[in-house]
Protein backbone atom coordinates (compact mmCIF):
# COMPACT_ATOMS: atom_id res chain seq x y z
CA UNK A 1 0.00 0.00 0.00
CA UNK A 2 1.67 3.35 -0.47
CA UNK A 3 1.15 6.01 1.86
CA UNK A 4 1.38 9.53 1.19
CA UNK A 5 3.66 11.99 2.76
CA UNK A 6 2.36 14.56 5.47
CA UNK A 7 4.35 17.62 3.75
CA UNK A 8 2.98 16.61 0.37
CA UNK A 9 -0.39 16.16 1.57
CA UNK A 10 -0.35 19.63 3.51
CA UNK A 11 1.40 21.20 0.14
CA UNK A 12 -0.82 19.86 -1.86
CA UNK A 13 -3.88 20.95 0.28
CA UNK A 14 -2.45 24.24 0.57
CA UNK A 15 -1.76 25.50 -2.56
CA UNK A 16 -5.30 24.31 -3.53
CA UNK A 17 -6.57 26.81 -0.52
CA UNK A 18 -3.70 29.13 -2.12
CA UNK A 19 -5.26 28.73 -5.51
CA UNK A 20 -9.02 29.53 -4.23
CA UNK A 21 -8.11 32.71 -2.83
CA UNK A 22 -6.51 34.05 -5.18
CA UNK A 23 -9.67 33.24 -7.55
CA UNK A 24 -11.62 34.78 -4.94
CA UNK A 25 -9.79 37.94 -5.14
CA UNK A 26 -10.17 38.10 -8.60
CA UNK A 27 -13.87 38.05 -8.11
CA UNK A 28 -13.75 40.74 -5.69
CA UNK A 29 -11.43 42.99 -7.62
CA UNK A 30 -14.03 42.54 -10.76
CA UNK A 31 -16.39 43.73 -8.01
CA UNK A 32 -15.17 46.66 -6.92
CA UNK A 33 -14.38 47.55 -11.30
CA UNK A 34 -17.88 47.00 -12.31
CA UNK A 35 -19.57 48.88 -8.90
CA UNK A 36 -17.64 51.93 -9.80
CA UNK A 37 -18.34 51.62 -13.81
CA UNK A 38 -22.04 50.77 -13.08
CA UNK A 39 -21.90 54.03 -10.57
CA UNK A 40 -20.20 56.24 -14.00
CA UNK A 41 -22.45 55.08 -16.18
CA UNK A 42 -25.42 54.87 -14.04
CA UNK A 43 -25.49 51.46 -15.33
CA UNK A 44 -28.65 49.55 -12.69
CA UNK A 45 -28.04 46.18 -15.03
CA UNK A 46 -24.35 46.34 -14.10
CA UNK A 47 -25.24 46.98 -10.41
CA UNK A 48 -27.43 44.22 -10.03
CA UNK A 49 -24.45 41.65 -11.45
CA UNK A 50 -22.37 42.77 -8.76
CA UNK A 51 -25.57 42.21 -6.32
CA UNK A 52 -26.33 38.82 -7.73
CA UNK A 53 -22.75 38.10 -7.88
CA UNK A 54 -21.64 38.70 -4.29
CA UNK A 55 -23.73 35.29 -3.25
CA UNK A 56 -20.53 33.65 -5.79
CA UNK A 57 -18.37 35.63 -3.61
CA UNK A 58 -19.74 34.67 -0.16
CA UNK A 59 -19.94 30.82 -0.95
CA UNK A 60 -16.15 30.48 -1.78
CA UNK A 61 -15.42 32.67 0.94
CA UNK A 62 -16.82 29.67 3.25
CA UNK A 63 -15.71 27.12 0.89
CA UNK A 64 -11.89 28.01 1.49
CA UNK A 65 -12.48 28.41 5.75
CA UNK A 66 -14.00 24.70 5.77
CA UNK A 67 -11.19 23.76 3.41
CA UNK A 68 -8.69 25.58 6.10
CA UNK A 69 -10.44 23.98 9.02
CA UNK A 70 -10.49 20.66 7.22
CA UNK A 71 -6.68 21.18 6.86
CA UNK A 72 -5.84 21.85 10.51
CA UNK A 73 -7.76 19.08 11.67
CA UNK A 74 -6.15 15.92 9.19
CA UNK A 75 -2.35 17.50 8.61
CA UNK A 76 -2.13 19.25 12.53
CA UNK A 77 0.38 21.82 10.86
CA UNK A 78 2.65 23.79 13.32
CA UNK A 79 4.22 26.74 13.22
CA UNK A 80 4.36 28.87 10.41
CA UNK A 81 2.08 26.42 8.39
CA UNK A 82 0.06 26.97 10.90
CA UNK A 83 0.35 30.98 10.81
CA UNK A 84 -0.36 30.94 7.13
CA UNK A 85 -3.81 29.00 7.18
CA UNK A 86 -4.72 31.70 9.75
CA UNK A 87 -4.38 34.14 7.69
CA UNK A 88 -5.40 32.82 4.87
CA UNK A 89 -8.38 32.10 6.95
CA UNK A 90 -8.62 35.73 8.28
CA UNK A 91 -7.46 37.23 4.69
CA UNK A 92 -11.15 35.69 2.94
CA UNK A 93 -12.89 37.20 5.27
CA UNK A 94 -11.61 40.96 4.79
CA UNK A 95 -12.00 40.05 1.21
CA UNK A 96 -16.03 38.54 1.81
CA UNK A 97 -15.88 42.07 3.53
CA UNK A 98 -14.43 44.02 0.63
CA UNK A 99 -17.28 42.40 -1.94
CA UNK A 100 -19.70 43.26 0.85
CA UNK A 101 -18.64 46.94 -0.24
CA UNK A 102 -18.66 46.95 -3.55
CA UNK A 103 -22.25 45.47 -3.22
CA UNK A 104 -23.34 48.67 -0.88
CA UNK A 105 -21.86 50.39 -4.35
CA UNK A 106 -24.03 48.79 -6.49
CA UNK A 107 -27.03 48.83 -4.31
CA UNK A 108 -26.75 52.69 -3.98
CA UNK A 109 -26.36 52.45 -7.87
CA UNK A 110 -29.96 51.19 -8.19
CA UNK A 111 -31.24 53.83 -5.14
CA UNK A 112 -29.69 56.53 -7.30
CA UNK A 113 -32.38 55.51 -10.94
CA UNK A 114 -32.13 58.13 -13.07
CA UNK A 115 -31.12 60.85 -10.61
CA UNK A 116 -27.95 62.84 -12.31
CA UNK A 117 -24.80 62.63 -10.50
CA UNK A 118 -24.26 65.89 -8.16
CA UNK A 119 -20.95 66.27 -9.38
CA UNK A 120 -18.50 64.82 -11.80
CA UNK A 121 -16.61 61.94 -10.57
CA UNK A 122 -13.02 62.52 -9.89
CA UNK A 123 -11.56 61.30 -6.54
CA UNK A 124 -14.07 58.32 -6.25
CA UNK A 125 -12.59 56.79 -9.41
CA UNK A 126 -9.14 57.39 -7.94
CA UNK A 127 -10.08 55.72 -4.93
CA UNK A 128 -11.31 52.73 -6.56
CA UNK A 129 -8.22 52.54 -8.51
CA UNK A 130 -6.00 52.64 -5.70
CA UNK A 131 -7.85 50.13 -3.65
CA UNK A 132 -7.62 47.69 -6.24
CA UNK A 133 -4.17 48.00 -7.07
CA UNK A 134 -2.92 47.24 -3.56
CA UNK A 135 -5.90 44.89 -3.37
CA UNK A 136 -3.85 42.81 -6.49
CA UNK A 137 -0.08 43.72 -4.65
CA UNK A 138 -1.41 42.60 -1.40
CA UNK A 139 -2.63 39.37 -2.84
CA UNK A 140 1.37 39.31 -4.25
CA UNK A 141 2.84 40.21 -1.14
CA UNK A 142 1.26 37.42 0.38
CA UNK A 143 2.08 34.80 -2.48
CA UNK A 144 6.07 36.00 -1.77
CA UNK A 145 5.70 36.47 2.05
CA UNK A 146 7.06 40.06 1.07
CA UNK A 147 6.65 42.06 4.58
CA UNK A 148 8.79 44.77 3.15
CA UNK A 149 5.92 45.51 0.25
CA UNK A 150 2.73 44.87 2.85
CA UNK A 151 4.09 47.77 5.00
CA UNK A 152 4.60 50.22 1.66
CA UNK A 153 1.06 48.83 1.18
CA UNK A 154 -0.47 49.63 4.22
CA UNK A 155 1.02 53.20 4.18
CA UNK A 156 -0.96 53.61 1.03
CA UNK A 157 -4.24 53.68 2.68
CA UNK A 158 -3.45 57.45 3.83
CA UNK A 159 -3.95 58.17 0.61
CA UNK A 160 -7.37 56.57 0.46
CA UNK A 161 -8.30 58.36 3.50
CA UNK A 162 -7.10 61.56 2.14
CA UNK A 163 -9.48 61.37 -0.80
CA UNK A 164 -12.28 60.52 1.54
CA UNK A 165 -11.88 63.49 2.98
CA UNK A 166 -11.66 65.80 0.24
CA UNK A 167 -15.07 63.94 -1.18
CA UNK A 168 -16.56 64.27 1.79
CA UNK A 169 -15.62 68.03 2.29
CA UNK A 170 -16.75 68.94 -1.17
CA UNK A 171 -20.01 67.22 -0.65
CA UNK A 172 -20.85 68.59 2.26
CA UNK A 173 -20.15 72.26 0.45
CA UNK A 174 -22.61 71.40 -2.22
CA UNK A 175 -25.04 69.94 0.34
CA UNK A 176 -24.73 73.09 2.19
CA UNK A 177 -24.84 75.97 -0.19
CA UNK A 178 -28.31 73.93 -1.69
CA UNK A 179 -30.13 71.83 0.27
CA UNK A 180 -32.03 69.99 -2.43
CA UNK A 181 -28.75 68.30 -3.45
CA UNK A 182 -28.92 66.15 0.00
CA UNK A 183 -29.73 62.99 -1.20
CA UNK A 184 -28.25 63.03 -4.31
CA UNK A 185 -24.60 64.45 -2.59
CA UNK A 186 -25.25 61.48 0.57
CA UNK A 187 -25.65 58.60 -2.41
CA UNK A 188 -21.70 59.63 -3.30
CA UNK A 189 -20.93 60.08 0.12
CA UNK A 190 -21.34 56.31 1.20
CA UNK A 191 -20.13 55.54 -2.49
CA UNK A 192 -16.97 56.77 -1.23
CA UNK A 193 -17.38 55.49 2.25
CA UNK A 194 -17.29 52.12 0.84
CA UNK A 195 -13.78 52.47 -0.85
CA UNK A 196 -12.72 54.02 2.21
CA UNK A 197 -13.50 50.78 4.29
CA UNK A 198 -12.00 48.72 1.30
CA UNK A 199 -8.43 50.25 2.17
CA UNK A 200 -9.10 49.50 5.46
CA UNK A 201 -9.58 46.04 4.72
CA UNK A 202 -6.57 45.91 2.52
CA UNK A 203 -4.39 46.87 5.17
CA UNK A 204 -5.46 43.68 7.35
CA UNK A 205 -4.44 41.73 4.57
CA UNK A 206 -1.13 43.14 5.19
CA UNK A 207 -0.64 43.29 8.60
CA UNK A 208 -1.80 39.08 8.37
CA UNK A 209 1.01 38.74 5.70
CA UNK A 210 3.17 40.24 8.40
CA UNK A 211 2.27 37.76 10.82
CA UNK A 212 2.19 34.81 8.42
CA UNK A 213 5.86 35.46 7.75
CA UNK A 214 7.59 36.90 10.88
CA UNK A 215 4.62 35.83 14.00
CA UNK A 216 4.61 39.43 15.12
CA UNK A 217 0.56 40.42 14.97
CA UNK A 218 0.56 44.30 15.08
CA UNK A 219 -1.37 47.03 13.71
CA UNK A 220 -0.36 49.15 10.54
CA UNK A 221 -0.75 52.19 9.21
CA UNK A 222 -1.71 53.65 12.63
Amino acid sequence: MTHLNPRATYDREYAEIRDDLLRLGDLVDTAIGRSIDSLKHKDQALARQVIHDDAAINDLRFRIEEACLALIATQQPAASDLRNVIAVMNIVVDMERMADHATGIAKTVVRMGDAPLVKPLVDIPRMADLVRSMLRRSLDAFLQRDVTAAHVIAEEDHQIDHLYRAVFDELLGIMLKDPETVTRATYLLWCAHNLERIGDRVTNISERVVFMTTGDMKELNV
